[in-house]
């Protein structure tokens, strides 16, 4: 495995052939594989398959979407790499969006204790979150991402074509996460997110491609000051807590993107941020509007709260019985390992379903 301290090369393409050639030049290998989904078998795969270096790899499919980043997914690939004779000198390549990258990391990172990998995302989503930062791992017994290890990618090549693939709802998914990025960044970053008209705006990526660049590189500086998550990496966790919660809820009923439930996790949490830490209210209003009107809202009740708190309980992030949060004192000023009752959780919620 990498060093975990080893400083993770993600590359902007736009010569996707020349760059991953340069990418399988530099991981001397004696099998290749790829990993794909049953969507981006379809509809990515194609874009790499002529490569002439890419001749002779073999090819592993997974199902599609969040509920197929299971145990049994895993065991599947591990299986597939073990007949098609990979060696602790192969080479996986993944190319999807989070689901793959994350499951596909965990294999590598795991099978012969551990082969390089190259990440390629195909997801707005997992261009500027999941592939990026070397956290890997599956969902298991109903919670998100509860089995997994960090290692990084040898190298994450982000190539905004595929981003010509996605329908609306998984360019909004994505970018959530940017307007996260935003948060936690500066004044400018954010206010420029919330700018961006995206439902007029989804046929022209040049502007989405230059905020995409911005919010790697936000993701890229926290990732290398704390590779394992000690500290100030916890700022990326914003809106996280209760958006797993949000997520794995849903999961159980009608699943939704990883992104819309970050972005409901954002207003519980900006709440919170008023309340706790003082937040600008206005700046809060904003951004609980865009969110409102590009994302809609997933119906919760009161009798759900019980749920959703036991969900929040199982947090990687909380030490002892307390729920932790990552809060904001304002834009930028990021306030880590917060500390919040489940009556203020449940106000929280209460103004989640209000607004």
């Amino acid at each position: 495995m990498q060093s975990q301290m080893e400083q993770q090369r993600v590359i902007i393409s736009d010569n996707l052939c020349q760059t991953l050639h340069e990418a399988v030049a530099g991981c001397p290998h004696d099998r290749l594989m790829v990993l794909v989904d049953e969507t981006t078998r379809q509809y990515c795969l194609p874009v790499v398959s002529d490569f002439e270096y890419m001749q002779g790899a073999q090819i592993i499919t997974i199902g599609a979407t969040d509920t197929n980043k299971t145990l049994d997914s895993l065991s599947h690939v591990w299986s597939e790499m073990q007949r098609f004779g990979a060696t602790r000198h192969s080479l996986m390549i993944n190319l999807g969006g989070g689901m793959v990258t994350d499951l596909g990391g965990f294999a590598a990172s795991t099978f012969k204790r551990g082969i390089p990998y190259i990440n390629i995302p195909t997801t707005l989503l997992s261009m500027v979150d999941a592939s990026v930062g070397g956290k890997t791992g599956i969902n298991f017994g109903g919670l998100k991402n509860e089995i997994g290890v960090f290692n990084n990618a040898r190298c994450v090549i982000l190539d905004t074509t595929f981003l010509q693939t996605l329908d609306a709802e998984n360019i909004l998914s994505g970018y959530a996460e940017m307007l996260k990025h935003g948060l936690i960044s500066n004044e400018k970053s954010w206010a420029e997110l919330l700018t961006l008209d995206l439902l007029d705006n989804l046929d022209n990526l040049e502007r989405l491609s230059s905020l995409l660049a911005d919010s790697v590189a936000v993701k890229q500086r926290i990732v290398t000051e704390d590779p394992t998550e000690k500290g100030i990496r916890k700022a990326l966790n914003l809106g996280h807590t209760a958006g797993h919660a949000f997520e794995s809820f849903a999961l159980e009923h009608q699943p939704i993107l990883h992104g819309y439930a970050v972005a409901y996790g954002l207003i519980t949490e900006l709440y919170l941020c008023c309340v706790k830490t003082g937040f600008p209210q206005d700046k809060m209003r904003q951004t609980v509007n865009f969110i409102k009107e590009h994302y809609g809202k997933m119906t919760i009740t009161c009798d759900d709260y019980p749920r959703l708190l036991e969900l929040m309980h199982h947090d990687k992030k909380n030490e002892g019985n307390d729920i932790n949060f990552t809060l904001l004192g304002d834009i930028g000023d990021i306030r880590i390992n917060q500390t919040v009752s489940e009556e203020d959780i449940k106000e929280a919620l209460d103004f989640y379903r209000e607004c």
